[in-house]
């Protein structure tokens, strides 16, 4: 599962993006990978491990909703079971 999450330029700078994804792990447990940065600049990486997929969906959730009270927007959702 992925998402894409923008800010709108504002015209002085490059807008921002944060992606979100899941991936499940070779032991049964789930990463979420969080990616952020300007657009064209450099980007930072952060992975959190989860034990099952439903704690690893509801933080991915959480995470959405967080930039979204931030002002970005969804731009990409990628997945079978993406959330909406």
């Amino acid at each position: 599962m992925r998402l894409l999450l923008q800010q709108r330029p504002d015209g002085h700078e490059a807008p921002r993006f944060v992606q979100l994804m899941l991936e499940p792990d070779l032991l049964g447990g789930w990463n979420l990978v969080r990616e952020s940065g300007q657009i064209g600049g450099r980007s930072q990486l952060k992975r959190e491990q989860y034990l099952d997929q439903a704690s690893a969906v509801a933080a991915l959730e959480k995470a959405r909703d967080v930039q979204l009270k931030r002002g970005f927007q969804l731009m990409f959702a990628q997945g079978s079971d993406a959330p909406k």
